[in-house]
């Protein structure tokens, strides 16, 4: 049975090296959980990486663990990883998706995903590709990252008229601190049309965590920018609504926030990351609070 939290895995091979990486993986599998998500794209933006580095130290944990049967993998292609390699063309697809398996060591992706829209390539184009992919094994289902509501229910209906495969699943930012655009269109779309939602940055680039109260806490930090743009009055708010739903469940902030995502209409499972088995424990503890009415009512008027 899936467990509804998944590992955001574009922490390996930047802020967690190889051996951290397999701490914090076998750790997660020893709490019962299991769907492992990270991208071809993961993480280009370390100096001296190219892109696949998360893939290539999932793929080297799975052989040395051998948890594969344990485990649901999810990946994603379409971002740019220069020259002519990005976007969701049959060509790019089919070329990435064996890149990413190979990298993987597995015969079959559990969950592929367009990691961004692409204007330029025919939906159409697209889910065949998918098609073909599923025909020859390579994957088992779909899902959709960054898409707009117009351009999933696009896809959602061109996969229904022309019996392509359908996306199965929505990635998008989506925490206490980031409502919009999901609940302005997308979640009603989601709801109607049965598409689960694996949301990333749950944690707000670790701001939800409470780790972050003055810039001095995220100056120099690997996601210390991000963070600065979320110190402001309706941070600060937030984060006294987290305190005081946390100290009355007498668990962490970082739990709260996951419970908040996990219990929103037509979320499977929030996507959050760790560096640290610590920091993967307080993840795991949000799987077993359980928000009443007045701690969601906090959280509610704080984030609004």
């Amino acid at each position: 049975m899936a467990v509804p939290i998944a590992f955001g895995g574009n922490v390996f091979g930047w802020t967690a090296d190889e051996a951290r990486s397999f701490e914090l993986l076998d750790a997660f599998v020893d709490a019962g959980c299991n769907l492992i998500d990270t991208a071809d794209k993961y993480s280009s933006w370390v100096p001296g990486n190219r892109g696949g580095e998360s893939e290539t130290i999932i793929g080297r944990w799975l052989k040395r663990s051998g948890q594969r049967h344990r485990v649901l993998i999810a990946t994603k292609a379409g971002m740019d990883m220069g020259g002519d390699r990005s976007g969701l063309s049959r060509r790019h697809l089919m070329r990435s998706v064996d890149e990413s398996l190979s990298r993987l060591g597995i015969d079959c992706i559990d969950l592929y995903q367009a990691h961004i829209d692409d204007a330029n390539t025919p939906v159409e184009e697209t889910l065949g590709a998918y098609a073909d992919m599923i025909r020859a094994g390579k994957i088992r289902a779909i899902g959709a990252s960054n898409y707009s509501a117009e351009r999933l229910a696009l896809a959602l209906n061109t996969a229904d008229r022309l019996g392509l495969p359908r996306f199965q699943t929505l990635q998008p930012e989506y925490n206490l601190m980031v409502r919009e655009p999901f609940e302005t269109a997308l979640q009603a779309l989601c709801e109607r049309e049965q598409v689960s939602v694996i949301p990333y940055y749950a944690l707000a680039s670790g701001f939800l965590t409470g780790k972050y109260r003055n810039p001095d806490d995220a100056s120099g930090r690997a996601r210390g920018g991000r963070v600065a743009t979320y110190m402001n009055a309706r941070g600060f708010r937030i984060l006294a609504a987290l305190d005081t739903v946390a100290a009355e469940q007498r668990t962490t902030l970082t739990a709260v926030a996951l419970a908040w995502l996990r219990d929103r209409p037509s979320v499977a499972a929030p996507i959050a990351s760790a560096t640290s088995v610590a920091q993967l424990h307080d993840l795991i503890a949000s799987l077993s609070v359980k928000l009443n009415d007045h701690a969601k009512q906090l959280l509610e008027e704080a984030s609004a």
